[in-house]
Protein backbone atom coordinates (compact mmCIF):
# COMPACT_ATOMS: atom_id res chain seq x y z
CA UNK A 1 0.00 0.00 0.00
CA UNK A 2 2.78 2.24 0.76
CA UNK A 3 3.53 1.76 -2.82
CA UNK A 4 0.22 3.26 -3.92
CA UNK A 5 -0.16 6.06 -1.59
CA UNK A 6 3.57 7.31 -2.93
CA UNK A 7 2.27 6.84 -6.58
CA UNK A 8 -1.07 8.43 -5.85
CA UNK A 9 0.79 11.52 -4.49
CA UNK A 10 3.15 12.12 -7.75
CA UNK A 11 -0.25 11.05 -9.71
CA UNK A 12 -1.71 14.17 -7.82
CA UNK A 13 1.23 15.83 -8.06
CA UNK A 14 1.54 15.56 -11.69
CA UNK A 15 -1.95 16.09 -12.63
CA UNK A 16 -1.64 19.67 -10.45
CA UNK A 17 1.47 20.52 -11.88
CA UNK A 18 -0.37 19.63 -15.58
CA UNK A 19 -3.50 21.96 -14.15
CA UNK A 20 -1.17 24.82 -13.59
CA UNK A 21 0.20 24.54 -16.60
CA UNK A 22 -2.74 24.20 -18.42
CA UNK A 23 -4.51 27.37 -16.08
CA UNK A 24 -1.24 29.60 -17.01
CA UNK A 25 -1.81 28.28 -20.90
CA UNK A 26 -5.09 29.27 -20.74
CA UNK A 27 -5.00 33.04 -18.88
CA UNK A 28 -1.49 33.18 -21.92
CA UNK A 29 -4.08 32.52 -24.27
CA UNK A 30 -6.59 35.29 -22.39
CA UNK A 31 -3.87 37.83 -23.00
CA UNK A 32 -3.23 36.95 -26.23
CA UNK A 33 -6.68 37.11 -27.29
CA UNK A 34 -7.18 40.26 -25.37
CA UNK A 35 -4.43 41.64 -27.50
CA UNK A 36 -5.84 40.63 -30.63
CA UNK A 37 -9.15 42.45 -29.45
CA UNK A 38 -6.90 45.37 -29.33
CA UNK A 39 -5.96 45.19 -32.39
CA UNK A 40 -8.93 44.43 -33.81
CA UNK A 41 -11.08 47.76 -32.34
CA UNK A 42 -7.57 49.42 -33.83
CA UNK A 43 -8.06 48.26 -37.37
CA UNK A 44 -11.68 49.22 -37.07
CA UNK A 45 -11.17 52.39 -36.11
CA UNK A 46 -8.27 52.84 -38.76
CA UNK A 47 -11.09 51.40 -41.18
CA UNK A 48 -13.66 53.35 -39.93
CA UNK A 49 -11.35 57.03 -40.30
CA UNK A 50 -10.54 55.55 -43.42
CA UNK A 51 -13.79 55.13 -44.78
CA UNK A 52 -14.83 58.88 -43.39
CA UNK A 53 -12.14 60.62 -45.07
CA UNK A 54 -12.41 58.39 -48.47
CA UNK A 55 -15.94 59.64 -48.28
CA UNK A 56 -15.19 63.33 -47.35
CA UNK A 57 -12.79 63.19 -50.27
CA UNK A 58 -15.37 62.01 -52.93
CA UNK A 59 -17.84 64.83 -51.89
CA UNK A 60 -15.02 67.14 -52.10
CA UNK A 61 -13.96 65.70 -55.59
CA UNK A 62 -17.33 65.44 -56.84
CA UNK A 63 -17.86 69.55 -55.81
CA UNK A 64 -14.76 70.27 -57.48
CA UNK A 65 -15.84 68.53 -60.76
CA UNK A 66 -19.89 69.96 -60.25
CA UNK A 67 -17.81 73.81 -59.95
CA UNK A 68 -15.53 72.83 -62.76
CA UNK A 69 -18.67 71.78 -64.92
CA UNK A 70 -20.50 75.04 -64.03
CA UNK A 71 -18.12 77.50 -64.25
CA UNK A 72 -15.85 75.71 -67.23
CA UNK A 73 -16.35 78.66 -69.71
CA UNK A 74 -14.93 81.40 -67.04
CA UNK A 75 -11.72 81.29 -68.29
CA UNK A 76 -12.76 82.38 -71.92
CA UNK A 77 -15.14 84.72 -70.91
CA UNK A 78 -12.75 86.54 -68.77
CA UNK A 79 -9.99 86.51 -71.92
CA UNK A 80 -13.04 87.29 -74.65
CA UNK A 81 -13.94 90.52 -72.48
CA UNK A 82 -11.18 92.74 -73.42
CA UNK A 83 -12.08 92.21 -77.15
CA UNK A 84 -16.12 93.43 -75.97
CA UNK A 85 -14.43 96.35 -74.61
CA UNK A 86 -12.49 97.26 -77.61
CA UNK A 87 -15.52 96.75 -79.73
CA UNK A 88 -17.66 99.04 -77.33
CA UNK A 89 -15.32 102.03 -77.76
CA UNK A 90 -14.97 101.46 -81.43
CA UNK A 91 -18.83 101.89 -81.69
CA UNK A 92 -18.44 104.62 -78.70
CA UNK A 93 -15.47 106.42 -81.28
CA UNK A 94 -17.52 105.49 -84.62
CA UNK A 95 -20.83 107.50 -83.02
CA UNK A 96 -18.66 110.62 -82.75
CA UNK A 97 -17.09 110.49 -85.91
CA UNK A 98 -18.62 111.07 -89.84
CA UNK A 99 -17.41 107.42 -90.13
CA UNK A 100 -19.72 104.79 -92.72
CA UNK A 101 -22.69 104.29 -90.63
CA UNK A 102 -23.45 100.74 -92.13
CA UNK A 103 -19.64 99.77 -90.96
CA UNK A 104 -20.39 100.80 -87.47
CA UNK A 105 -23.98 98.93 -87.42
CA UNK A 106 -21.79 95.97 -88.54
CA UNK A 107 -20.01 96.58 -85.33
CA UNK A 108 -22.94 97.03 -83.02
CA UNK A 109 -24.45 93.69 -84.71
CA UNK A 110 -21.01 91.91 -84.18
CA UNK A 111 -20.85 93.23 -80.21
CA UNK A 112 -24.87 91.99 -80.19
CA UNK A 113 -24.41 88.53 -81.11
CA UNK A 114 -21.29 88.38 -79.14
CA UNK A 115 -23.28 89.70 -76.42
CA UNK A 116 -26.03 87.47 -77.39
CA UNK A 117 -23.87 83.98 -76.64
CA UNK A 118 -21.91 85.13 -73.81
CA UNK A 119 -25.57 85.47 -72.37
CA UNK A 120 -26.49 81.92 -73.21
CA UNK A 121 -23.25 81.01 -71.26
CA UNK A 122 -24.48 82.55 -68.14
CA UNK A 123 -22.59 86.22 -68.32
CA UNK A 124 -24.76 89.23 -67.43
CA UNK A 125 -24.12 92.95 -67.39
CA UNK A 126 -23.57 94.87 -63.53
CA UNK A 127 -25.95 97.69 -63.97
CA UNK A 128 -24.24 100.71 -62.35
CA UNK A 129 -25.40 103.88 -63.54
CA UNK A 130 -27.80 105.59 -61.38
CA UNK A 131 -27.33 102.37 -58.17
CA UNK A 132 -26.15 103.04 -55.03
CA UNK A 133 -22.01 102.41 -55.67
CA UNK A 134 -21.68 98.74 -53.81
CA UNK A 135 -17.94 98.00 -53.36
CA UNK A 136 -18.86 94.70 -53.59
CA UNK A 137 -19.65 95.30 -57.20
CA UNK A 138 -18.05 98.48 -58.09
CA UNK A 139 -15.04 100.01 -57.75
CA UNK A 140 -14.32 103.74 -57.78
CA UNK A 141 -12.24 105.18 -60.29
CA UNK A 142 -13.14 108.73 -59.24
CA UNK A 143 -15.26 111.10 -57.26
CA UNK A 144 -17.33 113.58 -58.97
CA UNK A 145 -18.74 116.29 -57.13
CA UNK A 146 -22.52 117.17 -58.17
CA UNK A 147 -25.88 118.57 -56.80
CA UNK A 148 -27.48 116.68 -59.62
CA UNK A 149 -27.19 113.16 -57.99
CA UNK A 150 -27.20 112.08 -54.40
CA UNK A 151 -24.12 111.00 -52.63
CA UNK A 152 -22.80 107.23 -53.30
CA UNK A 153 -24.34 107.26 -56.43
CA UNK A 154 -22.97 106.25 -59.80
CA UNK A 155 -23.03 108.81 -62.25
CA UNK A 156 -20.81 107.42 -64.84
CA UNK A 157 -19.30 104.04 -65.76
CA UNK A 158 -15.92 104.06 -67.34
CA UNK A 159 -15.80 100.20 -67.77
CA UNK A 160 -18.81 97.60 -67.89
CA UNK A 161 -18.74 95.24 -65.13
CA UNK A 162 -19.70 90.93 -65.26
CA UNK A 163 -21.09 88.70 -63.54
CA UNK A 164 -20.78 84.73 -64.51
CA UNK A 165 -23.71 82.70 -63.32
CA UNK A 166 -23.46 84.02 -59.45
CA UNK A 167 -20.03 85.30 -59.47
CA UNK A 168 -18.19 88.66 -60.51
CA UNK A 169 -15.93 88.18 -62.90
CA UNK A 170 -15.23 91.81 -63.23
CA UNK A 171 -16.27 94.71 -61.14
CA UNK A 172 -17.65 98.29 -63.25
CA UNK A 173 -15.30 101.06 -63.07
CA UNK A 174 -17.16 103.80 -62.27
CA UNK A 175 -17.09 107.43 -60.93
CA UNK A 176 -19.29 108.00 -57.76
CA UNK A 177 -21.18 111.31 -56.68
CA UNK A 178 -20.25 112.95 -53.67
CA UNK A 179 -22.13 116.29 -52.71
CA UNK A 180 -21.03 119.70 -53.40
CA UNK A 181 -19.81 120.19 -49.06
CA UNK A 182 -17.99 117.21 -49.23
CA UNK A 183 -15.53 118.73 -51.85
CA UNK A 184 -12.05 116.58 -52.37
Amino acid sequence: MPKNKSSLKKKSLTKNKVLALKIREVDSLRKELELEREKAKDYLNRLMYLQADFENYRKRVNKDLDETIRYGSQRLIVKLLPVVDELEYAIKVGKNSNGDKSFLEGIEMILNKIYEILGKEGLSKIDSIGKLFDPNRHEAAEKVVTEEYEEGIIVEEIMKGFMYKDRIIRHSLVKVAINNAKKI
